[in-house]
C-alpha cells in the first residue's frame, strides 16, 4: 500500500480529528470566558461583602450575591433613579401587607445604608441620582439587633 492511497482511505479519521480539536477549542474559549466573568463577580462580591462588614453588617455569602448581582449588579444598576424604581423600592420598605393593608412605614436605616452600598460597589456612577431620594427618606433605627441592649 502506497502511503497516498492509506491517506485517502482514512480521510475520515482525519476530519474528525480536526472537528474535535476544533470543537475543543471553541468549549475552551467558553469557558475561559465564564470563568474569567465568574471571577470578577466574585471580586465584586467580595469587596461589597467587605464594605457591609465595615458597616457593621453581617457578613454575607460573597458566592450566594456574586450569583445574584453578576459582575455589573444586574437589575439593579438598570436606572435605579427612575420612576418605576423609585415606587418598587418604596413599596419593598412599606409594612409587607398587600393590598388595603399595605402602609407606608419609617424604613430602617441601616437597610437604607445597605442598598446604597449595593450600589456604591456595583454602579457608583448611579448612586448621586438616587443618594436625594435617599435624603428624602424618613428612617429610624425600626429593627431590634442583639447589639442594642
Amino acid at each position: 500500500m502506497s502511503p497516498t492511497r492509506f491517506a485517502s482511505q482514512h480521510k475520515w479519521i482525519y476530519i474528525g480529528a480536526i472537528v474535535l480539536l476544533v470543537g475543543f477549542a471553541v468549549v475552551g474559549l467558553i469557558q475561559y470566558k465564564a470563568v474569567r466573568s465568574t471571577n470578577q463577580a466574585l471580586d465584586k462580591a467580595n469587596q461589597l461583602t467587605d464594605e457591609l462588614v465595615a458597616a457593621g453588617f453581617p457578613r454575607p455569602d460573597p458566592s450566594t450575591l456574586a450569583r445574584a448581582l453578576g459582575e455589573d449588579g444586574g437589575i439593579v444598576c438598570q436606572d435605579p433613579a427612575s420612576a418605576l424604581k423609585s415606587a418598587l423600592w418604596k413599596i419593598n420598605l412599606s409594612n409587607g401587607a398587600t393590598g388595603p393593608g399595605q402602609r407606608p412605614v419609617i424604613a430602617d436605616r441601616r437597610a437604607v445604608q445597605a442598598e446604597a452600598l449595593v450600589l456604591k460597589v456595583y454602579c457608583p456612577d448611579t448612586l448621586h441620582r438616587i443618594q436625594e431620594q435617599i435624603g428624602d427618606l424618613k428612617t429610624e433605627q425600626t429593627v431590634r439587633r442583639g447589639d442594642d441592649g
